[in-house]
């Protein structure tokens, strides 16, 4: 993996994490990112922009319409991974006018390796 965090600065500028809303519950730091974003199932395929991401899940920028509940495969283009992270399955928590929340349900133990490795970088970039 090429290093991760000089990609970053020259698609989005600095990376900031991302404020919490007081309802959050989420116990992962999150971070604010840009990366497109594909996603299926459900007899359904989209694409979007993945606007804030953390170990435990991420939210999507999408003019498809997803229900709470659906389940999806997902694959972020993360700049600087040869190949795009994919998400097995991801279960949408909320649902906004033009983005969702997704949790992670299901990761291979690669994949969670290099998201793991993705957030290590973004966060030593604050």
């Amino acid at each position: 993996m090429k290093k991760f965090s000089s990609f970053m600065k020259s698609e989005r500028g600095e990376p900031t994490t991302a404020e919490p809303r007081p309802e959050d519950r989420r116990v992962q730091p999150r971070f604010t990112t840009q990366f497109r974003s594909t996603f299926s199932g459900q007899r359904q395929e989209g694409q979007g922009r993945t606007l804030d991401i953390s170990a435990g899940g991420c939210k999507i920028e999408s003019d498809m319409k997803v229900e709470q509940g659906a389940k999806f495969e997902c694959r972020l283009h993360v700049p600087g991974l040869d190949w795009p992270l994919r998400i097995d399955e991801a279960t949408v928590r909320w649902v906004g006018s033009n983005s969702f929340g997704i949790a992670f349900s299901r990761i291979a133990p690669d994949e969670l390796s290099k998201l793991k490795a993705v957030l290590s970088d973004l966060q030593g970039d604050e």
